[in-house]
């Protein structure tokens, strides 16, 4: 069955570094757009970036534009999130997707990152 496992969140300090993982199975990995999202309490989850099936375009929230770095292995099935300069403003329940046109959306169960000193 399809499965998306989010791993590496935890508490850190403002400032601080984490690295999120997204490992996939049950499905093509290499076919997909990988994204990642996050869920602060009380507001919408949104969208904070995105990579494209082979790697080569990234996209990425403006508010967190040359802090974070998403990344893929598609020989691994995972993709990364490189957080830097983690700001208290980053804490949230951090989710990845896995989505293609015209194919059914799949989430991870999400990570739980809190930033703070």
């Amino acid at each position: 069955q399809v499965q998306l496992v989010d791993t590496g969140g935890g508490l850190v300090q403002p400032g601080g570094s984490l690295r999120l993982s997204c490992t996939a199975s049950g499905f093509t990995f290499s076919m997909y757009t990988m994204s990642w999202h996050r869920q602060a309490p009380g507001k919408e989850r949104e969208l904070v970036a995105s990579i494209s099936s082979a790697g080569g375009y990234t996209n990425y929230a403006d508010s967190v534009k040359g802090r974070f770095t998403i990344s893929r292995d598609n020989a691994k099935n995972t993709v990364y999130l490189q957080m830097n300069s983690l700001k208290p403003e980053d804490t949230a329940v951090y989710y990845c997707k896995a989505s293609r046109p015209h194919s059914l959306d799949y989430w991870g169960q999400g990570t739980q990152v809190t930033v703070s000193s």
